[in-house]
């Protein structure tokens, strides 16, 4: 288990899931890429980020789509 490696992807996706951005493929890949290249620049490996969480891909597919859902109109 890495605790640090969950924590890190927690405190990313609050930090830099932007408000606006849509639930599309090409921007969550985008923000899936720069999360891993971000974690690797303070030597954080993609395998300890997804040791606890599963897919990246998803936890960020899964950040964006629940915070539209708390918007209101």
């Amino acid at each position: 288990m890495s605790v640090r490696g969950t924590n890190f992807l927690h405190k990313w996706i609050s930090s830099n899931v932007p408000e606006t951005v849509g639930a599309d493929i090409i921007s969550v890949a985008d923000l899936t890429q720069k999360l891993f290249a971000d974690a690797k620049a303070v030597e954080i490996s993609s395998t300890e980020i997804e040791e606890d969480t599963g897919s990246v891909y998803e936890a960020i597919l899964d950040a964006i789509v629940h915070h539209d859902a708390g918007l209101t109109d």
